[in-house]
């Protein structure tokens, strides 16, 4: 509040008025005298008064409080740099659609309502909304999920993002300081400003502390020169309550908590955005883990493979690589690598038959010719469209399905000749420090 004393109005009065008394002192007093040593007493004694200086309180407490503001400010640099970097992995320039013409135009000139294609490994320009084309679109910059989010006509898409697959046209939605990406920056920005609880009730008390000290060193000076002391010991005495009365401990210990917080955090990949919600973290009692990424690798492995009754599993994993393989999906590059890496026989991959008339449509799955024979993975509805046959499962694929699901699994499903030949059952497996850290937090009583 304009007007009102905070910790920084007693912490200037104190260090001015020490500096005032001890200019003074050197100038007017003994102080200044040639051989002059102020001496060291164990307990209070009352002496002179006049050749007593504070030069290195108003120097101690001066650096204490910048040293503690010079901490803070390196805290907020820090934490605010991961932020930096990601706003500066934004696309440079964008492919704008114009009479059905492309033209590459700086990121700047991007306005809403335009629409700008992305290819498969671009970045998506800005925020906006998918108007034709089907993909994959890589998240994980903002979301931390590996695994790409499929998207269509109608879906929203977020600048920064990568699209995995198919070819994009999207309108643009917001640019410049409207995107996601923006307002983060945005929020990060004003978290960063405020204070801590701490340093707020600092305040408010120094509101009322603040006049309070003051009338209690004009009351001391008062009480000394009532008692018979000379007006410069009164005022000494005076001084020593304005010095001894700074809350410089707060000053410093306040953000140098701080810079230990959001220094740790970012060295553990954690953004925190103000200190407040540092300050916050004492009164947390439950926590609420991401599985992707954080509770798991991250990365999408084959952890089994099941071929239907009469169906060679050989025969199985060499078709449905081969169609895998030519998907840059995740999902599709787990399936194909575990299915190359059984088939191995210690010396490398095995060979597989390339694939004819591939296609990839995102969210089902992927279809084409190998060896001459339409071979489709990915969902059953979508296999038995590309294969023809019914998208019931077998029996035994089936529970292979309820296996998977009561575990948090995918299963990929592989078919040719009218018929669901087998299912893929791909997993994101825990990190080995998963257990080990759930434990830790519940042995603190977090839930």
């Amino acid at each position: 509040r304009h007007g009102a004393a905070t910790m920084d109005t007693l912490i200037s009065m104190g260090t001015l008025a020490a500096l005032g008394w001890s200019v003074y002192a050197l100038l007017f007093t003994m102080a200044g005298d040639d051989g002059m040593r102020m001496g060291f007493d164990w307990m209070p004694s009352r002496g002179g008064g006049s050749h007593e200086i504070y030069l290195e309180s108003a120097a101690v407490v001066t650096t204490f409080l910048l040293a503690g503001r010079w901490f803070e400010a390196r805290a907020k640099r820090r934490s605010g740099a991961a932020l930096r970097a990601l706003l500066e992995l934004g696309a440079k320039d964008v492919a704008v659609l114009r009479d059905g013409v492309e033209q590459r135009i700086p990121v700047e000139d991007l306005a809403v309502g335009m629409r700008f294609v992305v290819r498969p490994g671009e970045k998506v320009a800005t925020d906006g909304v998918v108007r034709e084309g089907t993909s994959a679109v890589d998240t994980s910059l903002l979301t931390g999920e590996p695994v790409p989010v499929d998207v269509g006509p109608g879906d929203e898409v977020t600048g920064a993002t990568v699209n995995t697959s198919g070819r994009l046209v999207v309108e643009a939605t917001g640019v410049g300081a409207d995107t996601a990406l923006a307002r983060m920056a945005q929020l990060v920005e004003d978290a960063q400003t405020g204070k801590a609880a701490v340093q707020r009730l600092a305040d408010r008390i120094s509101a009322v502390f603040v006049p309070a000290v003051i009338v209690t060193s004009l009351v001391t000076w008062g009480a000394w020169i009532a008692s018979g002391a000379s007006a410069e010991e009164a005022f000494t005495a005076a001084v020593a309550v304005l010095i001894i009365a700074c809350p410089c401990a707060l000053g410093l210990a306040t953000p140098t908590a701080l810079l230990v917080g959001t220094g740790r955090g970012a060295q553990l990949g954690i953004l925190i955005r103000g200190p407040e919600v540092l300050e916050s973290t004492r009164t947390i009692d439950t926590i609420v883990l991401d599985k992707t990424g954080t509770v798991t690798t991250g990365a999408m492995t084959l952890a089994d493979a099941v071929a239907a009754p009469g169906t060679d599993r050989r025969e199985l994993l060499v078709r449905t690589a081969a169609v895998e393989a030519a998907s840059e999906h995740p999902i599709a590059q787990a399936v194909a690598a575990g299915a190359l890496a059984e088939l191995g026989d210690g010396d490398g991959p095995p060979a597989v038959p390339g694939v004819d008339a591939f296609v990839a449509t995102a969210g089902r799955g992927v279809a084409g010719l190998v060896d001459g024979i339409r071979l489709a993975a990915g969902r059953p509805d979508f296999v038995a469209e590309e294969v023809g046959g019914s998208p019931t499962l077998p029996p035994a694929l089936a529970e292979v399905r309820d296996a998977a699901a009561s575990a948090g699994r995918t299963v990929v499903y592989a078919g040719w000749d009218g018929e669901v030949r087998g299912a893929f059952v791909v997993a994101d497996e825990p990190k080995a420090t998963s257990a080990e850290a759930i434990a830790s937090l519940r042995g603190l009583g977090l839930r």
